[in-house]
């Protein structure tokens, strides 16, 4: 079989790699993530969900799903079903009629409270790789990467 090697210039060149690993990276935390969740028998939208619930308490379906960044549809799904299982309620909103608040019930609050911690200890291990000076580092990056693309690219990034 032969082997192709391709140069789109240097800048383009290490681009490409390092987006490459992010996207590789990426889809490795994805997958031990979703490990991790499987076993409270939920799945990733819905752990969301009650991830960003317990945190930051109750907020409006629409920015829930904004949170989330899924459509109207699917988190309808996704909060019928928890609300089923009896994590999650929801209540009117007064100052709109059309708006729904999202909450935690007390047992999707005792299970926020029970699991969040082990998830956020396996994020911890896989982590743990780097040293915690090059975790900070990566962070800071990160986050200056992905500001740079809103500021660069606001209208395609909507």
């Amino acid at each position: 079989m032969a082997s192709h090697s391709f140069s789109y210039g240097t800048k383009a060149d290490q681009a490409l790699g390092l987006w490459v690993k992010l996207a590789r990276v990426h889809a490795l935390m994805l997958r031990l993530s979703a490990r991790d969740i499987n076993r409270y028998g939920l799945t990733q939208p819905q752990f969301a969900v009650i991830e960003s619930l317990g945190h930051l308490g109750p907020m409006k379906m629409k920015v829930l799903g904004a949170k989330m960044l899924v459509t109207g549809g699917n988190m309808t799904v996704v909060v019928d079903n928890l609300e089923k299982a009896g994590l999650v309620e929801r209540a009117r909103c007064l100052e709109d009629r059309r708006a729904t608040w999202i909450r935690l019930t007390e047992k999707g609050d005792g299970l926020f409270k029970k699991i969040f911690p082990q998830h956020a200890e396996c994020v911890a291990g896989a982590l743990s790789v780097l040293t915690a000076k090059e975790a900070g580092e990566l962070s800071r990056l990160l986050k200056k990467f992905g500001m740079g693309l809103q500021e660069k690219f606001p209208d395609q990034l909507r």
